[in-house]
């Protein structure tokens, strides 16, 4: 693993040498400060850009945000390579898994900062780069997430983790954010990212001629399936049919371009029981299944934890894989059943269950014409459904529920009427959680939404509305009066959380041939 990692350390600082402007980091000292007092965080800003002065000259702010942007790929590539030679140093198993994963994830965070600036493509939308500047944030976020989760901070946080680099991506983040985005195109009713191909596979009745298949007649796990298309040559979707079955095996996807098809919800059931209470050393190490290559797709199938409440973050399924779409899916599990880590995200017609913050992360993700169940959780404790992770203003993320319907899971008696469930809590700063045209049963809390584990410092600066939702849940007079709370929204303000809008799903989501609704209605 240590030779494979330091291949890609020396690959990076090739490709940076290669493709960096040789004076990018130099600049006239009124230039400096004048661009940097634009940013959220001038220091870091002024301290790199001013080291090496020079007469060139910043032209304007496309030209800033490439600057800021190279700046936050050249430091984030120096932190990589510095995060490399800690490795040895680590003084047990615990730091030895925190360090790694730290590692994969400066990694990750050095592919989105490169996909910002790929000149070669002239199909980057500025909704795609606050895409990925975003996801280049949450990955540091969970890389520092997990060193605490594991009690390691104290020793492994100042070595590997710096907060320049994360500041440096919040200045691009926020001048990216500053400029106007286009309008979403439609394409005869669905998101445009979706390609022709993809959305007549997803509405099939029938399955897809897949590349492999799983179960009789085929391999006998997924994890076979995945390695035979690490080998595939062609290029396109691989689709993998995975047959009626339950399969316990843990699974992994950093395979780009992926296509799990299976029989149905209820038929074919991938299942694990991984915890953290179970011996998992950080939640995201308790997957099922994790998705992390890029547009990955699902249909028919059910992701199971069933380690249970009293095990604590326990994941179904994990997704940080951009332009991921799930269509007639299950997700079953008690604490952090859909982590949504982050990138752009689409679920339809899908069934998530689960107790406490059992859909969270921290990516821009609409949830349409979903099913969600609240299970019983362990005694005296709150049910929560949400818990977004966005830390920054600029951060393009937020848990988005439309059209679906909100219950308690059958199995647990008598709890509609019990109001034992709230909508969500903020797990970061920034928090933003939107219920729209929802149907809310009695288990919601009047309420509606709780603290996080009792602090009151998010409750100005989260952002949580609700608009037009039904249901004896649904009112919204006994609700919270924080700051950061909208009880109301007109009809243009509840917009912007559209698929068309919030996800810019005109323009990926057709090639999936997943139905949606673009708009409110």
């Amino acid at each position: 693993m240590a030779n494979s990692q330091i291949m890609v350390a020396i690959f990076i600082i090739i490709a940076i040498s290669i493709f960096l402007p040789s004076a990018v980091f130099g600049y006239k000292t009124n230039d400096v400060k004048l661009w940097c007092n634009k940013t959220p965080h001038p220091q870091p800003c002024e301290y790199y850009l001013g080291r090496d002065q020079n007469t060139i000259t910043i032209k304007d702010e496309p030209h800033f945000l490439k600057i800021s942007m190279h700046l936050a790929l050249q430091r984030a590539t120096h932190e990589h390579s510095n995060t490399l030679l800690f490795g040895s140093k680590c003084r047990n198993e615990r730091e030895k898994a925190a360090w790694s994963d730290c590692l994969a994830l400066y990694e990750q965070t050095i592919d989105c900062l490169n996909k910002t600036l790929d000149s070669s493509s002239n199909k980057i939308s500025k909704a795609d780069v606050q895409t990925w500047l975003s996801t280049a944030l949450t990955n540091l976020e969970t890389c520092k997430t997990g060193l605490i989760e594991l009690g390691v901070s104290d020793h492994l946080l100042p070595m590997i983790m710096s907060n320049k680099v994360t500041k440096l991506i919040s200045n691009a983040l926020a001048l990216n954010k500053a400029r106007n985005y286009e309008e979403p195109s439609y394409n005869d009713g669905f998101p445009t990212w979706l390609k022709d191909g993809d959305r007549k596979l997803l509405q099939k009745s029938s399955s897809p001629r897949p590349n492999i298949v799983v179960g009789p007649g085929g391999v006998w796990t997924i994890n076979e399936a995945i390695a035979a298309a690490s080998k595939h040559t062609g290029r396109g979707r691989y689709v993998i049919h995975v047959k009626a079955g339950t399969y316990n095996e843990i699974v992994e996807i950093k395979l780009n371009n992926i296509m799990l098809v299976g029989d149905g919800i209820g038929k074919t059931i991938i299942t694990g029981s991984r915890s953290v209470k179970g011996g998992q050393s950080s939640t995201s190490h308790t997957p099922t299944v994790a998705a992390v290559g890029y547009g990955f797709i699902a249909r028919g199938i059910t992701f199971k934890n069933t380690a249970g409440a009293h095990m604590g973050q326990a994941v179904a399924l994990l997704s940080s894989s951009e332009h991921s779409v799930f269509y007639r899916c299950s997700f079953e599990g008690h604490q952090d059943t859909l982590y949504t880590q982050n990138g752009t995200q689409f679920y339809r017609e899908c069934d998530i269950y689960g107790t406490v913050d059992f859909i969270c992360g921290n990516a821009a993700v609409v949830l349409q014409l979903c099913n969600i169940y609240v299970r019983r959780p362990n005694d005296k404790q709150h049910c929560i459904i949400t818990a977004n992770k966005r830390e920054k203003l600029s951060d393009h993320s937020g848990i988005i529920i439309h059209n679906s319907r909100v219950t308690a899971d059958r199995d647990w008696g008598n709890a509609q009427s019990s109001g034992s469930t709230y909508l969500g809590r903020p797990w970061g700063k920034y928090s933003r959680t939107v219920f729209m045209n929802t149907n809310l049963d009695s288990v919601i809390n009047p309420k509606g939404w709780l603290e996080w584990n009792a602090g009151k410092s998010n409750l100005g600066t989260l952002y949580y509305a609700e608009y037009s939702n039904t249901g004896p849940g649904s009112s919204t007079s006994a609700r919270v009066t924080w700051k950061g709370y909208h009880r109301t929204l007109t009809a243009a303000e509840a917009s912007k959380f559209t698929v068309a809008n919030f996800l810019a799903g005109n323009s990926w989501l057709p090639a999936t041939h997943v139905p949606f609704t673009p708009g409110l209605k």
